[in-house]
């Protein structure tokens, strides 16, 4: 009997009408799905397999051929492809299919199918049409110039003598053409209309009266000296016949106003916000209309926003509301004679304006208040998580009163707001009512980090209610991709966290921390949390953009700095700066997309030409601020943490010479792939003679749990020496008292490594810890999100001297081993083409699932105990195969014994007997086995594993 027929026959969907079966889920580059203002000009192609079966032999059967057709209208779709047509291409390829058509350019629009053909021949349907539209590619189809108002008086400074920018409107008003067919309140003679627009801060757009998008804090934060990413919008329903208004909000957001670490705020002093914008409108005749930003504006700083920051806050007054005889200022025939005149500035041609090439930010979700207390005359509301974005108030005020709302991650003893771990950032926003009554408002240039929400200021005869405060959710417009369950509370509830702490610190940039007077795009937390980040997230266009920024903000000297965008001056370190190289890798293999690494690939070998320059002797002297807030470290700045740091310099080294040379072969580089080999193989001969003693043992600095993690996890050792380092290794969590011992650097190493060595009882034992210093240790005193140290807050103690964030996503890179291990699911080549289901057994679990919805589809590993042994259910997409590591034994802690001694020898066995699908496995259709487990390998679709 085959294997592959058993085990793809029994849960899917019967369908024999093959023609009815088309590719789904079709989508350009890195995931989007019908974009329009896109960015890239050479797309490339992706749709998945249905799921149902199609053939008379029940089977759900791979891709062997597919041919795609692109055409400028759908009319022409499937034969008669202006654009281009593939042709029969033979190929399993179904993701990142290059675009190999007529020169697309700015404005294109392109629609487009596909279809395949099964294993057995037959061919689908085609698939439905999708489409794309591309952006401005160039500052060359720009007319519009900067605009902002023109200034009558010096700026003010603040406190910390860093300009306010108080937020402008500005707007213009625009007749359509007319003609004998316009005969409703909309010009129907439109053939469509896009808005083009960008800022040098940040800004909302409306067109009679209506908002223009939902996105937030647009266009983002980017390096400007360098690149400036530009929107688009369909704004076609928005315009009417006869007079149209637009209007533009903007503000200082990252560009102009008080942001990154103070002794950088200098450089901010001559800068202003300004908006660019380009309407154009075609008509059905052919003809167009462009209402581009320039001159003839008009600009008012007398608007209801008197202030918008990102650390201090917005304030808003609403005597200043712009209305004129019941007509807003964004509304056609608004009296502005008391509006001022703009000024403009042409573009700069060494600033690209480029479009937008990852998600939005956006509102993505409500949390209502849970709790209210009164404390010392102000009232302080619970939203119960830890979050990011801004409140939605809606609270009874009289005429003239100001609402104060203060923000905070915590409260102290006596329920009053902890703002001590927020520096300079005020985050406080206000409103003043200018009529008795409720009033509704959420701010809109600016977010907090926060889970409570103090409110004074309003009508103090009105008993508060819960329903006055909504914390508003904001971050990077991505979906979920990932989930992970567990029989273990508190395990789950720190699988909640790490979720919590990419949506609080993924807005537009991945950032340390969302709260304090902070906020930056470090390079070592994100190499850190990136794998992790690719299984809760669909971040491919996330880390792409964000990879892009790194790219330009490279130094002459081939260095990377460790804040991007660069808010901190020519500073490069080993374990930060390393990231401009393990995020490419670490987002192709979670993906498959070669073209991350072709895009990076030179920035990557600069970075390796940068470490050499840092060289003696053949081990690297490169600055590190160590194992960043390692707990318990004896130096003098307990900050550093105990590694040595040239050996933590000459590890990523290594590493980043590793994951270059691996790029070089997947991007056929044969040459490169040569000299990176040998140059590999010189380093790890050095970093194991300098380093480590005959015996294994570490010769150079603390016995720090982080130094061998870095030798074994790097594959810095040779076999033999790695079998002597692993008793050392291992001493280091003993000395510790089972605990660990890890900072920045090390944490993420830590299961991997124990796995890799075969002591995953180790890695449970440390994962299931609940004393500090552990990753459920700030579970078991309410953590809602991870935190910036292992201590930020105790029950018994309070928060800690220096508390730090409690919104921070490095130490939830743990997540990638619970993933890749726990639930079983990772890949075992580039982008999930083949998949490995290999789930641990842990006695702290009695069941534990994941789902993943990869480039191919969703994959599901979900194991559970019974009386009997262990169900094992998995899913495996269309056009994949997986690997099935069947667990037979279930892995013991025997906290008694010595971490040194203990062995899975001891574990108890569940059983040989296997059933797949109801059907016994037997020995021939194993790839391999062991006292274990059994392997298998099968095709997609939905099993049942019994083991009993």
């Amino acid at each position: 009997m085959s294997l592959i027929f058993l085990l793809s026959a029994c849960t899917i969907t019967n369908n024999t009408e093959f023609e009815g079966q088309v590719p789904i889920a079709l989508k350009v580059g890195e995931g989007f799905i019908n974009p329009i203002g896109y960015y890239e000009q050479n797309p490339r192609f992706s749709w998945q397999l249905p799921t149902t079966i199609h053939n008379n032999n029940d089977n759900l059967l791979g891709q062997t051929k597919y041919q795609i057709v692109a055409a400028s209208q759908p009319d022409l779709l499937p034969s008669q492809a202006d654009l281009w047509d593939s042709g029969v291409v033979t190929s399993a390829q179904s993701t990142f299919v290059d675009y190999q058509g007529k020169t697309l350019g700015s404005r294109q629009q392109v629609y487009w199918q596909v279809r395949y053909w099964d294993e057995q021949g037959e061919v689908s349907s085609w698939s439905d049409v999708a489409h794309f539209e591309l952006g401005l590619l160039s500052n060359k189809d720009w007319s519009a110039k900067w605009i902002e108002i023109k200034q009558t008086a010096p700026v003010k400074l603040s406190n910390y003598g860093t300009p306010i920018h108080i937020p402008q409107h500005l707007r213009t008003e625009f007749e359509l053409k007319t003609t004998n067919s316009s005969t409703s309140a909309n010009n129907t003679n439109i053939k469509k209309a896009r808005l083009y627009i960008t800022a040098k801060g940040v800004f909302e757009a409306f067109i009679n009266g209506q908002r223009i998008g939902d996105d937030i804090l647009t266009p983002g934060y980017t390096p400007y000296k360098k690149r400036i990413e530009t929107l688009t919008y369909d704004v076609t329903a928005q315009l009417q016949d006869g007079k149209n208004a637009f209007g533009i909000q903007l503000a200082e957001g990252w560009y102009a106003g008080r942001f990154g670490p103070k002794r950088h705020w200098h450089k901010k002093l001559n800068l202003s916000p300004k908006v660019l914008a380009q309407l154009e409108i075609e008509y059905n005749d052919g003809s167009k209309q462009i209402v581009a930003t320039d001159n003839s504006w008009q600009a008012t700083q007398n608007g209801p926003i008197r202030t918008s920051g990102l650390y201090d806050g917005e304030r808003y007054d609403a005597h200043y509301e712009l209305f004129d005889q019941n007509v807003s200022w964004h509304q056609a025939g608004y009296n502005t004679s008391n509006w001022s005149n703009v000024t403009t500035s042409a573009l700069e041609p060494q600033v690209l304006l480029q479009p937008k090439r990852h998600y939005t930010s956006k509102n993505k979700q409500l949390l209502p208040a849970l709790a209210i207390k009164q404390v010392g005359g102000k009232t302080v509301f619970d939203l119960g998580q830890n979050m990011v974005g801004v409140p939605k108030i809606r609270v009874p005020m009289k005429k003239g009163q100001t609402l104060n709302l203060r923000f905070g991650e915590g409260v102290n003893p006596d329920g009053s707001l902890f703002t001590k771990n927020l520096g300079s950032a005020k985050q406080l926003d206000f409103y003043t009512a200018k009529t008795d009554g409720v009033i509704e408002w959420q701010p809109q240039f600016t977010f907090h980090g926060f889970r409570y929400v103090e409110l004074s200021g309003f009508d103090s005869t009105v008993e508060p209610e819960r329903s006055w405060v909504t914390g508003v959710v904001q971050y990077t417009d991505f979906d979920i991709n990932g989930k992970f369950n567990t029989s273990h509370p508190e395990l789950n509830q720190f699988q909640s966290n790490i979720e919590w702490g990419l949506k609080g610190n993924f807005l537009d940039i991945p950032t340390d921390c969302p709260q304090r007077a902070e906020r930056l795009g470090w390079t070592g937390d994100a190499l850190a949390f990136a794998n992790t980040s690719l299984f809760i997230a669909d971040s491919h266009a996330f880390w792409s953009a964000w990879l892009q920024s790194i790219r330009e903000e490279q130094f002459d000297d081939n260095s990377i700095p460790v804040v991007v965008p660069n808010e901190v001056g020519e500073i490069a370190q080993a374990g930060w700066s390393d990231a401009a190289v393990t995020i490419p890798w670490d987002v192709y293999w979670r993906t498959g997309d070669k073209k991350i690494l072709a895009e990076n690939y030179q920035m990557m070998t600069r970075w390796i030409q940068y470490h050499q320059t840092q060289l003696k002797d053949g081990i690297s002297e490169m600055w590190t601020v160590g194992d960043w807030l390692q707990p318990y470290s004896k130096r003098e700045d307990s900050r550093r943490g105990e590694t040595d740091n040239r050996l933590i310099s000459t590890a990523f080294y290594a590493r980043s010479v590793e994951l270059t040379l691996n790029s070089a072969k997947v991007l056929s580089k044969i040459d490169d792939a040569k000299k990176y080999s040998k140059l590999l193989a010189e380093i790890k001969a050095k970093f194991q003679q300098h380093f480590f003693a005959d015996n294994g043992r570490l010769q150079v600095g603390e016995q720090a749990q982080t130094a061998y993690l870095l030798a074994i996890g790097f594959d810095l050792l040779d076999a033999e020496m790695t079998q002597k380092a692993v008793p050392h290794l291992l001493a280091t969590f003993e000395a510790a008292n089972g605990h660990l011992r890890t900072g920045f650097l090390g944490t993420p190493l830590i299961a991997p490594v124990l796995d890799k060595i075969d002591r995953a009882d180790i890695a449970f034992d440390l994962v299931f810890k609940q004393s500090y210093p552990s990753w459920l240790f700030s579970v078991t005193q309410g953590a809602t999100t991870v935190w910036e140290r292992w201590d930020g807050y105790t029950h018994d103690k309070g928060y800690a001297k220096k508390a730090g964030s409690l919104n921070h996503y490095a130490y939830g890179a743990i997540g990638q081993w619970l993933y890749d291990r726990v639930a079983g699911i990772s890949p075992l080549s580039a982008g999930y083409k083949t998949i490995s289901i290999a789930p641990l057994i842990s006695t702290h679990l009695t069941s534990a699932e994941g789902e993943y919805k990869s480039p191919y589809g969703e994959i599901k590993s979900k194991w559970q105990k019974t009386d009997s042994g262990l169900i094992l259910e998995v899913i495996i997409p269309a056009n994949t195969t997986a690997r099935i590591q069947i667990p037979l034994i279930e892995h013991t802690s025997l906290a008694k014994k010595s971490l040194l001694n203990q062995k899975e020898n001891t574990a108890a066995l569940f059983g040989q007997k296997v059933l797949v699908n109801g059907e016994i496995l037997n020995d021939e259709d194993l790839v391999g086995q062991d006292k274990k487990s059994k392997t298998i390998t099968v095709d997609a679709g939905s099993y049942i594993i019994e083991v009993k």
